[in-house]
């Protein structure tokens, strides 16, 4: 009894020496073509690349580089502007290619950002939308970066207002003396109106919230500046003259806040710059 024991001990210690060696071999192999998949993205070779990087996941399912590598072979692999459904296909393919990095590290900016990417350049918009709402909803994520997500929303709302209120026929342009005035009024489609409101009113509250996050990001304040001078447009479209001057007003506010932070990272930037110049030479 005593003996078989002892054989069965030393069978097992085989198998594990023996799986234990083969998980190094593929480990070893598995970066192997991870350095393949390298070579050739730097070639140019984008198929052949996601190929050697698929082998080395297959090899070491563990591995924590292979998922990258393969998203970035399958982006790679899109070709910006070109609308047919083979390459939309690849975009989609390379967008769940990062989601599974995302499931993996949550945190993982490169992979978020190519996903923002992605979506825009295949003009998903309300994909895109949702996926940046995500992102600033997402109390895992640092208030900055939250406060980042917020802050694209709002410059795309207020982009939405601005493509509207900018159009030649929506303002007046009179010259008094030399001296150029532009007036507003509203676009002849009361749908086009009613759009721009929403945008600019839905833009204010995300522009709040990126402030919320990041009270000193001078980028928030200055589309909150922007917001509000939209959203002034509309007022004046809309015969609204003492709702016009109380926004006036807060542009204003708003205004000086955003310069006094473009001051303040200005003077960050050169002392910065300063400690860099007066830093000894390495040797």
């Amino acid at each position: 009894m005593k003996l078989s024991q002892a054989r069965i001990a030393i069978a097992l210690a085989v198998v594990i020496a023996t799986s234990s060696g083969c998980g190094v071999i593929n480990r070893i192999r598995a970066k192997n073509e991870l350095n393949e998949a390298a070579r050739t993205y730097r070639e140019g070779h984008f198929v052949e690349a996601e190929q050697h990087a698929r082998r080395a996941l297959e090899l070491d399912p563990n591995n924590k580089t292979g998922p990258l590598f393969i998203a970035r072979t399958v982006h790679a692999q899109y070709r910006t502007g070109v609308n047919t459904p083979e390459n939309i296909a690849k975009a989609r393919d390379a967008i769940e290619a990062y989601r599974q990095i995302l499931e993996l590290d949550p945190t993982n900016e490169e992979a978020y950002k190519a996903i923002a990417f992605l979506y825009e350049k295949i003009k998903e918009d309300e994909k895109l939308r949702d996926w940046i709402m995500a992102r600033a909803n997402d109390g895992r994520v640092e208030a900055d970066k939250r406060a980042e997500a917020y802050i694209v929303l709002g410059s795309k709302d207020w982009n939405c207002s601005f493509q509207i209120t900018d159009l030649p026929t929506n303002k007046i342009t009179t010259i008094t003396e030399g001296r150029a005035t532009v007036s507003y009024k509203k676009p002849k489609e009361q749908k086009d109106f009613e759009t721009a409101q929403m945008c600019v009113k839905r833009g204010l509250e995300e522009v709040e919230n990126a402030i919320k996050f990041d009270p000193n990001s001078e980028s928030a304040w200055s589309y909150k500046t922007n917001l509000l001078l939209e959203a002034s447009k509309l007022a004046e479209m809309d015969g609204k003259t003492d709702q016009k001057a109380e926004l006036d007003k807060q542009r204003e506010e708003a205004q000086k806040r955003t310069t006094q932070l473009s001051e303040a990272n200005k003077k960050k930037q050169a002392e910065e710059e300063a400690k860099k110049g007066a830093s000894p030479p390495t040797s």
